[in-house]
């Protein structure tokens, strides 16, 4: 069974399509990585899976229950943009109201459960507006864990966490999935996803453009032989007469993405009176894999 089936999805608002035929499969226990620029239709989708705007057509199914369903909606934890707390209140009692909102029988014991998976148990008594933004977005997570929901959406929150707030995210998320939570979310910072993601959607423009699993992705990204040496200019016009594609990174490797052996290049340059100072194979990421696959369905070739 699948956590999110969405078939021919589309929503308009006034003369704007946001929602343009979009397909997308969530697999129960999953991480999803929802990707896509600003204004590909992520969050309006997001927001249909929640209930809080309706679709123009299209199906959206929860659990194989249709997604209005009054005991699929019980299974649904949300957190989109920000958490929806009182700033003068603690975070215990702003955790305290949710659960009576909700009808959380036991509501101090799941509140303690919820504070302790999200390692915020020592900031109970903390006002929310004294807490930092990556405890905020923890909290945010805390009370859309209340309830014990099966499917757990998520609207980017990783963005603007420090260091230590994206690890703390990334471990909660993944103890979440491997307690057989699904957790559906979308962030813009692709490396952290990376590392937690068990299946990715891409979407653009209103549509998706690419599912698949992450083995699927490691299996897509290219790999590639980088390589410094102390004449970077006369390297790359040397290696750009010999292979189709050498590009320059940003951290001043330069990259030969050919189907060859990094000893090939060495002799190569050796001989061509150019030594080495450093070369190594290495594989494409997300980050570089989305950026392509951005720029093949703009008709640029990288």
């Amino acid at each position: 069974m699948n956590a999110i089936e969405i078939k021919n999805l589309t929503k308009n608002f006034g003369e704007k399509q946001a929602l343009k035929g979009l397909e997308m499969t969530v697999p129960v226990g999953s991480i999803y990585g929802f990707i896509g620029e600003n204004g590909s239709g992520k969050s309006t989708t997001e927001k249909i899976i929640c209930g809080l705007i309706r679709p123009s057509g299209g199906a959206v199914k929860l659990f194989g229950k249709d997604y209005t369903d009054a005991d699929v909606r019980e299974k649904i934890g949300v957190l989109i943009e920000a958490p929806g707390c009182f700033p003068n209140y603690s975070v215990w009692n702003n955790l305290m109201l949710q659960a009576a909102n909700l009808g959380i029988e036991n509501a101090e014991e799941e509140v303690r459960k919820v504070l302790q998976t999200v390692r915020m148990e020592g900031a109970a008594g903390n006002k929310f507006k004294n807490c930092s933004l990556g405890m905020k977005q923890r909290i945010g997570i805390a009370m859309a864990l209340l309830g014990k929901p099966a499917l757990l959406v998520l609207d980017e929150p990783i963005n603007g966490l420090d260091a230590d707030g994206m690890r703390i995210m990334r471990e909660t998320l993944t103890g979440l999935a491997n307690q057989g939570c699904t957790v559906l979310v979308s962030s813009h910072i692709l490396g952290e996803l990376e590392k937690i993601a068990t299946h990715y959607g891409i979407v653009r423009g209103g549509k998706m453009i690419k599912e698949m699993t992450a083995e699927e992705l490691e299996t897509s990204c290219r790999t590639y032989v980088a390589l410094q040496t102390k004449d970077m200019a006369r390297t790359k016009m040397l290696l750009g007469c010999k292979y189709s594609r050498v590009e320059e990174d940003e951290r001043g490797y330069l990259r030969v993405y050919d189907n060859t052996k990094p000893e090939t290049i060495v002799a190569f340059l050796y001989e061509n009176g150019i030594l080495v100072n450093e070369i190594k194979t290495d594989k494409i990421g997300l980050e570089e894999y989305y950026i392509d696959l951005m720029r093949e369905k703009e008709g640029t070739v990288r």
